[in-house]
């Protein structure tokens, strides 16, 4: 009888986006270094019930051969990122860009270390000894969300009926080409297909970064597992 009287929740679906990338050559990328974020933020009064999650483990980026495992991750607002070192020497993660501001000093071999992102937007991290080691935090204000991981066909699970905008990042595509892909959907029930999308990566090459005090790097002298913080 107590059943009876709960309110019923909003069916969910399934959402299929297709997404092609492009390089600046005209090759169609695939494969794992090919990710795209895909998320939809519901508008005011237009979708459905928010689903909530059950509690997860912490996201990580994983610092392992002086490399970010994913390159690319996706998290909802608030969520709290480890970065445990699987190196057999020191690291130092940071960030100055402006989807979140952090410095996470050196620390050593089997050690962790974790930031809060508490605020939408794209953050690219570094390793402030190995210039080589990027990744990027991408942080939504919604938990609607995927990252594509090379697969042309993207699926986000449980979402409710509405109405939603929907937004596409990938790292190599200008601001103007991602603004221009964004549309307002509407999502019904069970599955939803909401058609194929083009990105066109930019010629733009990529420049290289500055450490964390904005200056040229020093040579490799830190990599060693012989370093001791001073």
């Amino acid at each position: 009888m107590l059943c009876a009287l709960l309110p019923a929740l909003a069916p969910a679906a399934q959402v299929a986006v297709y997404v092609t990338v492009v390089s600046s050559s005209g090759v169609v990328r695939i494969g794992r270094d090919t990710s795209v974020v895909v998320w939809l933020t519901p508008l005011a009064g237009q979708a459905g019930p928010r689903l909530h999650a059950q509690s997860e483990p912490h996201p990580r980026l994983v610092q392992k051969n002086k490399r970010f495992d994913p390159h690319v991750l996706a998290v909802e607002v608030n969520s709290r990122v480890d970065f445990p070192n699987h190196d057999p020497f020191f690291h130092n993660v940071f960030s100055l860009f402006e989807g979140k501001r952090f410095d996470l000093g050196l620390y050593e071999a089997g050690s962790t270390r974790s930031v809060r992102f508490d605020r939408a937007g794209v953050c690219y991290i570094f390793c402030n000894i190995h210039p080589e080691m990027s990744a990027v935090v991408v942080v939504l204000d919604t938990p609607y969300f995927v990252v594509s991981q090379g697969r042309e066909e993207i699926l986000i699970p449980n979402v409710p009926p509405g109405r939603y905008q929907l937004n596409l990042w990938e790292e190599h595509c200008t601001s103007k080409t991602l603004k221009e892909l964004s549309r307002q959907v509407t999502v019904g029930e069970e599955i939803t297909s909401l058609g194929s999308f083009h990105l066109q990566e930019s010629g733009e090459p990529v420049t290289d970064h500055l450490n964390k005090y904005g200056q040229q790097y020093d040579p490799k002298v830190f990599s060693g597992p012989v370093y001791v913080q001073p």
